[in-house]
């Protein structure tokens, strides 16, 4: 079964807030408080906030135990900016923006579709799956950033170079030696 808590018109932006929110996804209720309250950042004191009215909710209104209450979404969303005007030098103004956003918390009680519980095992399995499955894509570096310098590959200039060195030979032994008497 799964609770629902939202705040509305949280005081800090989204991006933000998503910072924390990212951090407990998929953690356990009592995992994600601990950490929430060891976090120095404004967000986690209003996602703690959040996800205690959430595990309220789900002991009072839908009877769950909370060591069994999993974060299966924590979501923060943008809300309504506020649009303010700050003095700035001879007569002028700048803008300025005071975002909010709306912090959503939903948990679930670990229970499967199939009626048991999940394990750590099962958990494990599904997701040893996926990542056989799909391939992780990386970004590439720049070439500078890979310690690879502009000019031509090692082992071309190599080549390059022994190339000259045969070179200068062939033309030492056919040149013909001029002697001035």
């Amino acid at each position: 079964m799964q609770v629902t808590s939202t705040y509305r018109y949280a005081r800090i932006s989204a991006f933000k807030a998503r910072e924390v929110t990212r951090a407990i996804q998929g953690r356990s209720a009592s995992d994600a408080l601990d950490l929430l309250t060891f976090s120095p950042k404004k967000a986690a004191l209003l996602v703690k906030k959040t996800l205690k009215s959430a595990i309220a909710n789900a002991e009072n209104n839908a009877s769950l135990k909370v060591d069994t209450l999993l974060i299966k979404e924590a979501v923060v969303g943008e809300g309504p900016t506020y649009k303010r005007f700050r003095a700035r030098a001879r007569g002028s103004a700048s803008p300025l923006r005071k975002r909010t956003s709306h912090i959503r918390i939903i948990l679930s009680d670990d229970i499967g579709s199939d009626g048991r519980k999940k394990s750590a095992e099962d958990v494990g399995e599904v997701a040893s799956a996926e990542s056989t499955d799909t391939p992780k894509l990386r970004r590439q570096k720049p070439s500078a950033a890979r310690g690879k310098s502009k000019g031509a590959p090692r082992a071309q200039v190599k080549k390059d170079t022994e190339g000259a060195e045969a070179k200068t030979e062939k033309k030492a032994e056919k040149k013909p030696t001029k002697n001035k008497d």
